[in-house]
């Protein structure tokens, strides 16, 4: 019976020593994103998460499908045409021409000083002129 008496003793003295040892600090809050405060290291990866829940499209972006061979292939030749062209036209060996494709059409003309290029989009009907001076040497 003298043992059941020592054993709330024994615990309420055990309570009392861990009890006495606990100590408690002040709570700091620290923010992760880095727009408000936080390191600047865990933005890429809270960049990552945002993309990989983002659900959502964008109804106005056309859709980019991958290019075949043959695709790349056209573009990567009307971009020489053109840079040949734009060439042929500042060293003066050009200086009236047109240039056609399924996607554009480009005519040069040349007058007195100036060289007139209008570039017409097939696609959207949009018309861009620009005229370039002093390309030629006197």
């Amino acid at each position: 019976m003298k043992a059941l008496r020592i054993l709330p003793a024994c615990a309420l003295m055990l309570t009392t020593l861990v009890s006495a040892n606990t100590q408690a600090g002040n709570l700091v809050y620290q923010p992760l994103n880095p727009s408000f405060g936080g390191d600047p290291f865990y933005g890429s990866y809270l960049l990552g998460k945002a993309q990989a829940q983002d659900t959502h499209t964008d109804p106005n972006v056309r859709g980019s499908s991958a290019l075949s061979a043959t695709d790349r292939l056209v573009q990567s030749l009307q971009s020489r045409l053109i840079s040949q062209l734009i060439g042929d036209i500042s060293s003066g060996e050009l200086g009236e021409g047109s240039f056609e494709s399924n996607d554009f059409s480009i005519v040069i003309r040349e007058d007195n000083d100036l060289v007139s290029l209008r570039i017409l989009d097939k696609l959207t009907g949009d018309v861009t002129d620009i005229q370039v001076g002093g390309l030629f040497n006197p």
